[in-house]
């Protein structure tokens, strides 16, 4: 079903050579790819001149439009200056004034910054730098983790092993440690007249019950906080991450939250954890930190933890994990800038706008006989499809529904990329309200096409 144009040299080149993530390759046999040549503001532009709307930013890392001339600004200036240095014995101001700036808009005790280069590999460093800790001070059995049902925190071998999306996980797991599976707080599995705030209250009561039991073997919980995007763009109520902060410090095991793609803005709260007033122990930052432009990844943690590292080298308590590019100049001086913007501009203000808006417009899906769910925190909305909407049966994955429905955005000059069946939106923060409409006008019909 390639309704673009025949493919261009550009794309008959990429696809002699290139291996594409997520992909099965064969699929482009069919499926279109898309040759783009330059974007801008929520606009991704191919090069044939055709336009895309962007409506999932990039894989949830653009907030603020593609070639932004203020990030854009920032970042020629700095390749001018310094493009990077090892970050093992030396330092420099980008990487000191993010740190900087993180730790003055992060909830209160994060006093301490670990970089990285993507999401994933913050993650590994949260994980190994929570065992560590424990191992440290003395509880070297402490080596499992607890994840939530349907969790996913990324694609490296150890995030991987605190995920629970099958599609993901099932053909590597003999190589991935076993994480115990806590259930999550999903308010779309809630029980008839339960509330969100009491589902959490459920899974809280059955979280305890795996720390009575598991507590001495666990260095932490690991949690996306508000929403879990992978899993399906699953949201649950913020009373969750309170309980949660309460179990965790009654049973003393870390509170690790994955904010990689709910920073920065994206839940209506600079970062989800605002929203239940919690602090965890590690903050993993990644996706929107560089507002779109650069691979940066942060791990904010506690002076508590810090110092159960520092001591002579002797003491073989050093925390020796490291990348090349860590603390890459480039990458820390377009992410300050990115926080820039949040100060200068009524950044969040604005997304309550176009928040309720986008709401506004998806309401009448909840109708749909092939719409399960509408569900939607910030500037995030998913719609579930399922084939029997009374019994929630899902289409089978064979018939790719929400194929179809991608097919369809490009099309009709939008950009929507679904997670199997659920249809999402996670647009940049530049969109205009005419823009959502779009959107939302292109899945509704793409969703009518491809349920029929």
């Amino acid at each position: 079903m390639n309704t673009l144009p025949a493919a261009d040299a550009l794309v008959r080149r990429d696809l002699s050579l290139l291996w594409h993530p997520c992909t099965q390759m064969h699929d482009h046999q069919t499926v279109p790819m898309v040759p783009i040549a330059r974007g801008e503001g929520a606009w991704l532009i191919d090069t044939s001149g055709r336009r895309y709307l962007d409506g999932i930013s990039s894989w949830w890392t653009n907030l603020f439009g593609h070639a932004n001339t203020r990030l854009a600004a920032a970042l020629a200036d700095q390749a001018r200056t310094l493009e990077h240095v090892i970050f093992a014995g030396f330092t420099h101001e980008p990487a000191v004034a993010l740190a900087e700036a993180l730790v003055r808009v992060t909830p209160p005790g994060l006093d301490r910054v670990f970089y990285a280069d993507n999401g994933s590999a913050a993650i590994e460093v949260a994980l190994k730098m929570s065992f560590h800790y424990w191992l440290n001070q003395g509880h070297g059995e402490k080596t499992r983790f607890i994840a939530l049902t349907g969790s996913y925190h990324g694609e490296t071998l150890g995030a991987l092993s605190v995920s629970d999306v099958a599609l993901y996980r099932k053909t590597y797991a003999p190589l991935l440690l076993t994480p115990i599976l806590a259930p999550s707080a999903d308010t779309y599995e809630a029980l008839p007249g339960e509330t969100p705030s009491d589902v959490a209250k459920r899974r809280l009561d059955e979280l305890r019950q795996l720390l009575e039991q598991h507590a001495h073997e666990v260095c932490a919980v690991i949690v996306e906080p508000l929403v879990q995007c992978a899993g399906g763009m699953r949201m649950y109520h913020p009373d969750y991450l309170t309980g949660l902060r309460r179990l965790c410090d009654e049973y003393n095991v870390h509170f690790i939250a994955d904010e990689i793609a709910v920073g920065f803005g994206r839940t209506g709260s600079l970062f989800a954890c605002e929203q239940a007033s919690v602090s965890p122990d590690f903050m993993c930052l990644s996706k929107g930190l560089t507002g779109g432009f650069l691979p940066l990844s942060a791990v904010l943690t506690t002076t508590k933890v810090y110092e159960a590292f520092y001591a002579e080298y002797s003491a073989g308590k050093a925390f020796l994990h490291s990348h090349s590019y860590t603390g890459n100049p480039l990458a820390c001086r377009v992410a300050l800038e990115t926080l820039r913007i949040f100060d200068d501009e009524p950044v969040l203000e604005r997304n309550r706008v176009l928040a309720a808006h986008l709401g506004k417009r998806l309401a009448p899906l909840r109708d749909h006989p092939n719409v399960a769910d509408v569900r939607q925190t910030g500037m995030i909305a998913a719609v579930e499809l399922v084939a029997d909407k009374a019994r929630r049966t899902p289409f089978a994955s064979t018939e790719r529904r929400g194929l179809r429905v991608y097919l369809h955005g490009l099309e009709h000059e939008a950009l929507l990329r679904p997670l199997g069946d659920i249809i999402y939106f996670m647009p940049p923060y530049v969109v205009s309200t005419d823009e959502i409409d779009h959107l939302v006008d292109t899945a509704v019909a793409g969703i009518e096409r491809a349920v029929a």
